[in-house]
């Protein structure tokens, strides 16, 4: 870990270090396009290597921008062994779209992981041989991508996050999200100028003639690049890979408290920190950029000089930010405290609703994170006493936990049918096991819209109420020929790995976000593995983050004895190190808009 301060004053920088970039050969550059989840094609261009390659950098541009102003880092960096990456975003640059414009900030998170798994299909690059480089806007979506995906990438160089925007007109923020709430997506135009982005007079006079700058910037980007900022910086313990920042000392276009803050909470164990004092926003386009320019360079070399460091998760139950975190939310509150009286309060509003709410009455009876509750959410039918009770009902069912348990559900049977397709392509046999399903609508919704039909279903659960409710269901959808519902316990392994017929798809969903203690979640990932043969599929879920940890310990209750509901989060990273050393390799992931659930694709390895 090292942070440093540099000062640059232009009196003192000698006048052929400020030419010595353009005495650097020009390396050859290649474009090409690669087609996103949604089937746009997004533009790219590819610098090889000109020597033996030992990696790859991989470059994301700032808001405006396009990958053609990061061009002039290849030759500056003179890493001749390494192949370098830029994309233009979505409409940026030479990508299609409307121009400042994307679906969403997710979508654009998910396009990151999307070029990454291209880079490595395409061209035979691992992902820790990998770099990512981002500036501005582009480093927001990288930061995010590494909070939400935990890649095992070599190693992370951001420059001036715009974690937090500088919006100079009073209340621009709240204003600009009430109007699109009430109007829809509409347009913000940058004001910043050339002048104030680098000291480079070449950079300003490109940046006002580049035809493909993008002055707009749509509303729901902009909303979604400050929440997304916001989450990122408050739970940077999650970014675990090495990580170079480096801050603008003079940014007219972002704020720096958020910087300082995301880099003293970030969990990467090798990570370093550089203020350039003098420097505008476009750090990497400065006009003393080498400066800067040196210090990733010999950051990057480092860490391919050394070998990769990883920060072990394992026991995560026991100690780090998780761990406090859950520990505060379980201990009670004073009721003389304004805190306390105002969960009381709450608690109390709650339990009069479950006599206007089926939901809420669902909740308190059988526990808010019980297989009922989620049949219920899953059906998204609000039913109550009169209008107030739908109302209420209505109310409860749109909180976001519940809209991001709606969506991983979708992520669910997608990466199911995919599992199911790969198996069929395979020749293999397809026999499903879930070994915590609830009411097992999820799985069984998923299977009859696949094109693929297994020739065995077999769902589990630890309760009774819930295999009567899944055997019902089960009889409804017709599957009782391949499907059948049985009491289980998931996380006795021995009792998991003699399930028959085998499976060769395994499904955990929901399960280990209620239970915080890893060495269980092992016994149980250990009986997937000894149950799933080589090369089949497990199907894993993942609660990284959540907007609502404290109402939802402080106000609900679980259906263990109806006990206040605490969870602790497991970081992306955590989940994926305890399915890996039970023997599984993951290979593709979802999440839901608000990076609170997510849904995972691993296959089972030859060996452990």
């Amino acid at each position: 870990m090292s942070s440093s301060a540099v000062s640059l004053n232009s009196e003192n920088v000698p006048a052929e270090a400020e030419d010595a970039s353009l005495q650097l050969q020009q390396r050859p550059v290649q474009c090409a396009h690669f087609a996103t989840h949604d089937g746009v094609d997004l533009f790219y261009r590819h610098w090889p290597a000109t020597a033996p390659r030992r990696g790859c950098v991989v470059m994301f541009h700032r808001g405006h921008e396009h990958s053609g102003r990061m061009a002039h880092l290849v030759s500056e960096l003179n890493m001749p062994d390494f192949d370098f990456f830029a994309w233009d975003a979505r409409g940026h640059g030479n990508s299609p779209g409307v121009r400042g414009d994307a679906p969403s900030f997710g979508a654009s998170v998910r396009d990151v992981q999307t070029f990454i798994d291209h880079i490595h299909q395409t061209y035979g690059i691992a992902c820790q041989d990998m770099v990512v480089l981002a500036q501005s806007v582009g480093a927001v979506y990288v930061s995010t991508w590494a909070h939400d995906y935990a890649p095992k990438i070599r190693c992370l160089v951001l420059a001036s996050p715009a974690f937090k925007v500088k919006l100079y007109v009073p209340l621009a923020r709240p204003a600009i999200k009430l109007w699109h709430k009430v109007k829809g997506n509409f347009f913000v135009n940058s004001y910043v100028k050339a002048k104030y982005l680098t000291h480079d007079k070449a950079r300003q006079q490109s940046y006002d003639t580049d035809p493909l700058i993008t002055r707009a910037i749509s509303a729901r980007i902009l909303l979604g690049l400050y929440e997304a900022g916001e989450r990122v910086v408050q739970d940077a313990n999650a970014i675990t890979v090495p990580t170079q920042l480096l801050i603008s000392g003079n940014d007219w276009v972002v704020h720096h408290k958020p910087q300082h803050q995301f880099f003293d909470r970030l969990g990467s164990s090798v990570k370093e920190k550089h203020v350039l004092d003098g420097f505008f926003h476009d750090t990497l386009g400065e006009k003393n950029r080498h400066v800067a320019i040196d210090k990733v360079r010999t950051f990057i070399l480092h860490q391919f000089d050394n070998p990769a460091e990883t920060v072990n998760l394992l026991n995560a139950h026991r100690q780090g930010a998780t761990y406090a975190e859950a520990q505060v939310l379980a201990r009670p509150l004073s009721l003389l405290s304004p805190k306390g009286f105002y969960w009381a309060a709450y608690r109390a509003n709650m339990k009069l609703g479950r006599f206007l709410s089926k939901g809420v009455r669902i909740g308190h009876e059988t526990g808010f994170d019980s297989g009922s509750t989620l049949d219920y959410v899953y059906q998204n039918q609000p039913t109550g006493s009169g209008p107030l009770g739908r109302l209420i009902d209505r109310y409860y069912l749109n909180a976001i936990g519940w809209r991001g348990i709606r969506q991983r559900k979708v992520h669910i049977e997608e990466l199911l049918r995919k599992a199911l397709s790969m198996l069929a392509g395979d020749g293999k046999p397809l026999r499903v096991l879930d070994i915590a399903a609830g009411h097992g609508r999820y799985v069984l919704e998923a299977l009859t819209q696949s094109a693929q039909q297994p020739e065995s279903i077999v769902l589990r659960d630890f309760s009774e109420l819930n295999v009567q409710q899944g055997q019902q269901l089960i009889q409804d959808k017709g599957l009782t020929h391949i499907a059948r519902f049985e009491k289980g316990d998931a996380f006795d392994r021995s009792s998991v790995a003699a399930v028959t017929p085998a499976p060769t798809v395994g499904i955990v969903s929901g399960l280990y976000e209620l239970f915080a203690d890893n060495d269980m979640v092992s016994r149980s990932l250990a009986g997937m593995a000894d149950a799933i043969e080589p090369g089949g599929y497990l199907i894993y879920t993942g609660q990284p983050w959540h907007p609502q940890l404290e109402m939802i310990a402080r106000a609900l209750t679980s259906h263990r004895d109806g006990v206040a509901w605490v969870m602790r989060r497991r970081v992306q990273a955590e989940m994926d190190q305890l399915v890996e050393a039970a023997g599984f390799e993951k290979i593709e992931q979802r999440i839901d808009e608000w990076g609170i659930f997510t849904v995972s694709l691993a296959r089972r390895r030859k060996s452990v």
